[in-house]
């Protein structure tokens, strides 16, 4: 892929790729975006590593730093990729991300799985509620089907037999950090722990609502604040390369 555009979206749960497009056809309207999946087996382990070599191979041909995109997991891919190769990414946007980067909503539905005396289903129908808002029984009913496809088919590192954890900091590319004040996942606390790491320049926005999927219930609203922070960061590039042009002269 030797022609990728200015924005790679990473997707590493395609149960949830529904929620991804209205963002990402506003993105498209400002700036040239591609997606990138990752698609598992059901005999395959859950394992960012095979991500990230399958990532690697993917811009590892791409002439430029590109722009990285991802939600949850497939932000925490992201943010795993550009730490290891800080060269090959121009900026990256996590959306719902939490400092402590491993926190998703399977970690959550373990715990409670493991705490309350009750069904699978009864703990998937909370999950839709914390996850997406009040549901009718016709939505909630759809939607558990789709955490069970996700529970199945994402690379999420967590199970009912451990939840893993990770030590917090940022990137050395520019960083912006997308979140919703109500969102009960990555609530306002943990998306402000990231403000012991962010550098100058990096962004922290919080939506003011929308739960964990914000950006599908906003994608305007979410999609205006990331084309202003990649504006920002172009602008800053521009000006520099005249400062440069102008000292050379």
């Amino acid at each position: 892929m030797s022609n990728l555009p200015e924005v790679l979206w990473l997707s590493t749960s395609p149960s949830f790729s529904r929620f991804e497009q209205p963002l990402m056809r506003y993105l498209s309207n400002q700036i040239s975006i591609a997606q990138w999946e990752y698609l598992q087996s059901p005999d395959e382990p859950a394992s960012l590593d095979a991500a990230m070599v399958l990532l690697q191979d993917c811009l590892k041909s791409h002439n430029r730093p590109i722009h990285l995109i991802g939600h949850s997991t497939s932000g925490l891919l992201g943010l795993y990729y550009t730490r290891k190769y800080p060269e090959r990414v121009k900026s990256l946007t996590l959306l719902g991300v939490g400092a402590h980067p491993h926190v998703d909503w399977q970690a959550h539905y373990y715990s409670l799985l493991q705490l309350l005396n009750c069904s699978r289903q009864i703990v998937l129908a909370q999950m839709v509620s914390s996850i997406f808002g009040y549901q009718n029984n016709y939505n909630t009913k759809k939607l558990i089907q789709v955490l069970e496809r996700d529970l199945t088919t994402s690379i999420s590192p967590h199970s009912l037999f451990q939840r893993v954890s990770s030590t917090p900091g940022g990137v050395e590319v520019p960083l912006m950090v997308c979140g919703s004040k109500d969102d009960v996942i990555i609530d306002p606390h943990a998306l402000k722990g990231w403000l012991n790491w962010l550098k100058e320049g990096d962004v922290l926005w919080e939506c003011l609502q929308g739960h964990h999927f914000f950006h599908y219930f906003y994608p305007q609203q979410v999609g205006r604040q990331i084309i202003k922070f990649w504006q920002a960061l172009s602008l800053k590039e521009s000006n520099t390369v005249v400062r440069a042009a102008m000292r050379y002269t």
